[in-house]
């Protein structure tokens, strides 16, 4: 057991013994016992920081050029979608591996409707949701209800739904799709205001995302002291606070500074945000947490584990029909190759951003921000020329990394 040394009466300095005389003020220390208890939910959102640096420096300044930032949201959006319904899965304490197979059959699905039959692009987005949300609403029932493992259920949905985008594609690749549907994907907010350097409607976009950010930290702060939770010491509050703006306002100028925000950047906000709120917020989210933490006493605390096992897998066939609409719109073409591997980055990225294998832990923002550090070591590493069989050893060994880091973090802390 550690002995704590911001409380108790000050003692003179030991002139012997194995115990150091204490260094330094209780602020500083404060500090740093604070940084120490906070590293797993922070560790990530600093590792990201440095990986950006790093390709930043590597690649002399192209990292962060506008027209690459915007391609970096472009390109891993589809991902970042199926990560926070992935970090859901998983804090419920499961797992979902047919999603990339999902995608792939509702991009075939959307292909077959309004290439092959022309039906309106609205109607064919609308059938397809509700193709995913039927998909994992299956998965849901034979896991919550029938009591089969989460593995096993989408394993086999991860073969069905494969084999059931090659029969409706019938092995070829089908397209293109309508150009309001591409925009979706590939679009960006329309120019508004007097002509400028920027563009206007995401600085004020940016601006707006600032002040949400600084009025909900200081609530959530502010709520935490009032029923006598533990907060952040104040200056590392600061400077979280801090390092959030700067990376709010430096991502808003380099986007302004180009075509302005993409469309799907819009979407990926709006489902960040709303889904942040109901797993901090909502009693359903709460109760997520709560049975992927220690289901027999969610139970006894009159948990309904499985309706909310089914609801979680629900939505995770939603968020996989959204991402495979992404994806197919952004490629413009259903391919029966699509969506390969898409569940094991998605897997990775909660892994990475802080989720537990023992489930109860995680938050959607990590998820996001795991996501993002694959997504900037693939674009880093594409712009270095480094070659796809390392990027996949360096991949595999920050995964191993970041679990591996969580493990040791939660033995330092004792918890």
């Amino acid at each position: 057991m550690t002995t704590d040394l911001t409380t108790g009466p000050a003692a003179p300095a030991p002139t012997g013994g194995t115990q150091g005389p204490r260094t330094g003020s209780p602020v500083v220390r404060a500090l740093l016992e604070g940084a120490r208890r906070n590293m797993r939910q922070y560790g990530m959102l600093f590792a990201l920081g440095l990986i950006v640096v790093l390709f930043q420096v590597w690649t002399g300044g192209d990292l962060l050029l506008p027209r690459n930032v915007s391609n970096l949201v472009l390109q891993n959006s589809y991902i970042l979608i199926l990560a926070i319904g992935m970090m859901i899965v998983i804090i419920a304490g499961h797992i979902d591996l047919s999603v990339g197979s999902l995608t792939a059959l509702v991009g075939a699905v959307a292909a077959v409707l309004m290439v092959q039959h022309q039906v309106p692009w609205p109607v064919a987005v609308g059938i397809t949701l509700l193709l995913g949300a039927a998909a994992g609403a299956l998965q849901g029932f034979f896991i919550a209800y029938v009591g089969i493992p989460s593995f096993i259920v989408t394993l086999a949905g991860m073969l069905l739904f494969r084999g059931l985008t090659e029969i409706f594609l019938k092995g070829q690749t089908l397209g293109p799709f309508p150009e309001e549907l591409q925009k979706i994907a590939n679009g960006f907010l329309p120019e508004a205001g007097p002509s400028t350097n920027y563009h206007n409607l995401t600085l004020l976009l940016g601006l707006a995302l600032i002040a949400f950010v600084v009025w909900q930290e200081l609530r959530d702060r502010r709520r935490q002291r009032e029923f006598a939770l533990e907060t952040l010491p104040a200056g590392l509050f600061a400077l979280k606070l801090t390092a959030l703006i700067a990376a709010v306002l430096t991502t808003t100028l380099l986007l302004a500074s180009y075509k302005g925000a993409p469309v799907v950047l819009i979407i990926l906000a709006v489902l960040l945000v709303g889904f942040s709120y109901v797993m901090r917020n909502a009693v359903v989210g709460r109760h997520v947490y709560a049975i992927g933490g220690n289901l027999p006493a969610a139970k006894l605390s009159g948990v309904k584990d499985k309706k909310i096992t089914f609801a979680v897998f629900l939505n995770m066939g939603i968020l996989a029909a959204l991402a495979g609409l992404v994806f197919a719109a952004r490629f413009n073409a259903a391919s029966p190759k699509a969506g390969i591997n898409f569940e094991l980055e998605a897997i990775a990225a909660a892994f990475i951003g802080g989720a537990s294998m023992s489930g109860g832990v995680g938050t959607v923002l990590g998820a996001i921000i795991g996501g993002l550090v694959l997504g900037v070591l693939n674009n880093g590493m594409n712009l270095v020329g480094v070659g796809t069989d390392w990027q996949q050893v360096i991949k595999g060994l920050v995964l191993l990394a970041a679990v591996g880091f969580d493990v040791w973090n939660k033995r330092k802390v004792g918890t």
